[in-house]
């Protein structure tokens, strides 16, 4: 994980060069996001997610409205991360929105907020760049095959807690969910590049 940590750094630094931030400022909310996404309960949600949120962020920035917003949600959209908790999106919200009044105005800032909070349901929206982001946040679901595997036994890990019976008739249940959304992605591009194969991956984990 360690090159992942130091492509995070990276990533972050570009940001904070982007949003013209004062040193000790970015190298504040670094450290917050850096402790947060080493926290020893996570597994998937780590720095590893964000940076593959990033590297895509990069390949569709072209055909985004508001590139700095959508990546500020991917930076935030999971600093708060409790299993067991179901107010992580909502939390994770409050908090970037405390750290980050100073730095966006409030129009980017509630939207950003909005964002977040909406990466819990996934539901389908209009707004497109919003869409972009909750493509993203699923595209790992079209991931190749070791990497599928790894995800999925890092989220097993995250729910070490859960009983084995019960966790795979939850996990089945969301498998399912994701499967048979159609479509699954709401962005042509994604619906191009990453539909067929999340759905091949969905299908082979659950038939397993």
């Amino acid at each position: 994980m360690q090159d992942y940590s130091n492509r995070f750094q990276d990533h972050w630094m570009c940001f904070a060069t982007v949003l013209d931030l004062p040193q000790d400022i970015s190298q504040n909310i670094y450290r917050i996001l850096s402790t947060a996404y080493n926290e020893s309960q996570r597994a998937y949600h780590t720095c590893q997610h964000i940076v593959e949120c990033l590297n895509l962020l990069h390949d569709i920035r072209e055909h985004l409205h508001d590139p700095i917003a959508v990546e500020m949600a991917i930076w935030f959209h999971d600093v708060v991360y409790d299993p067991k908790s179901s107010e992580n999106e909502l939390r994770s919200a409050e908090l970037m929105k405390d750290i980050c009044s100073n730095i966006l105005n409030e129009v980017r800032l509630n939207k950003v907020y909005a964002w977040i909070v909406a990466t819990q349901h996934h539901q389908p929206t209009d707004d497109a760049d919003l869409q972009y982001l909750l493509d993203i946040d699923l595209a790992i679901l079209a991931s190749e095959k070791q990497r599928f595997e790894q995800y999925e036994q890092q989220i097993r890990f995250e729910y070490a807690w859960v009983e084995s019976t019960l966790y795979q008739t939850k996990r089945q249940a969301v498998l399912q969910h994701f499967a048979q959304m159609q479509p699954l992605y709401q962005t042509s591009y994604f619906q191009q590049y990453f539909e067929e194969q999340a759905k091949l991956n969905l299908q082979a984990a659950i038939d397993c």
